[in-house]
């Protein structure tokens, strides 16, 4: 829950907001516990926190939620302020803190922008199952498909070659993809016939991250339908490795699941000036 901390001072009293930061595979966010409903932000204000050099740094926060049908919610706001769709690296962070804080054992339902999620976690890995996936778009050059979040996949020789920020940018912001609402791109090089390797612009961050959960999972499939990879598919990203495994029935395709680490970096108080509380609150 959203905590206020008191003090005293020559001026006036100092306030401070909770926070704690977790990553999955290098994607990191500023998590919340708004439980008591008392969080509340304006866009800058998150915009503020999520910067890396006058913020925490995060490539998202996440506030999660009480909900009368399932073990809590899960409300998830891009770097630059926005609520955003679905963020599978984000969900596996989410499900971690609820376990971090008792509100589940093994295996959870909550809900996320993009409908019911369940999951399941060890001590190493979160095993997050992804919604069904029934429309999948082809190019000559590209696929499109949305896994939670739209995700545009070419693929390349080699990733490491690839300037991610500009080419990414070339495409996130071409015509076409703005009058749909914008998209994410995914560069993606076949490593072996069970894995790829990953790197991913993404919208909302508009720069590359380590790691876009979503953005892996449209990669997987996209693999299996163009070039005939089988599940699981392995993928390193620049944050580290995760796998996707997944039912193939005509195209059809669920039993989606995104795994691999998801941990606790840290947690803090943030004074109330770093965020400019009193002018940003809303």
């Amino acid at each position: 829950m959203l905590k206020m901390r008191h003090g005293t001072g020559s001026n006036s009293q100092k306030i401070r907001m909770r926070f704690f930061k977790y990553q999955g595979t290098g994607n990191d966010f500023i998590m919340i516990d708004g439980r008591d409903g008392s969080f509340a932000l304006s866009k800058e204000a998150i915009e503020h926190l999520c910067h890396r050099r006058f913020g925490i740094g995060a490539d998202g926060l996440i506030v999660l939620k009480n909900h009368a049908e399932y073990d809590f919610e899960m409300l998830y706001h891009n770097a630059d302020g926005n609520v955003g769709s679905m963020c599978g690296n984000g969900g596996r962070c989410t499900v971690r803190f609820a376990h971090d804080l008792g509100i589940f054992e093994k295996e959870t339902k909550f809900l996320a922008a993009d409908g019911e999620h369940t999951a399941s976690v060890t001590d190493t890995e979160v095993s997050l199952k992804m919604g069904e996936l029934t429309a999948f778009e082809r190019h000559e050059d590209h696929d499109f498909l949305n896994t939670g979040s739209p995700h545009y996949i070419c693929y390349v020789p080699d990733n490491e070659a690839v300037n991610v920020f500009e080419a990414g940018r070339k495409i996130r912001y071409a015509e076409e993809w703005v009058a749909r609402g914008g998209t994410n791109v995914n560069f993606t090089q076949i490593l072996a016939q069970d894995a790829i390797s990953v790197r991913t612009y993404e919208r909302g961050v508009e720069d590359e991250t380590y790691s876009c959960g979503t953005g892996v999972t449209a990669a997987a499939i996209s693999a299996h339908v163009r070039f005939g990879l089988h599940s699981p598919i392995f993928i390193k990203t620049l944050g580290g490795e995760l796998s996707v495994s997944f039912k193939n029935e005509n195209n059809i395709f669920s039993n989606i699941y995104l795994i691999g680490l998801a941990v606790k970096v840290f947690e803090g108080d943030l004074p109330s000036a770093l965020v400019g509380f009193g002018d940003l609150c809303g």
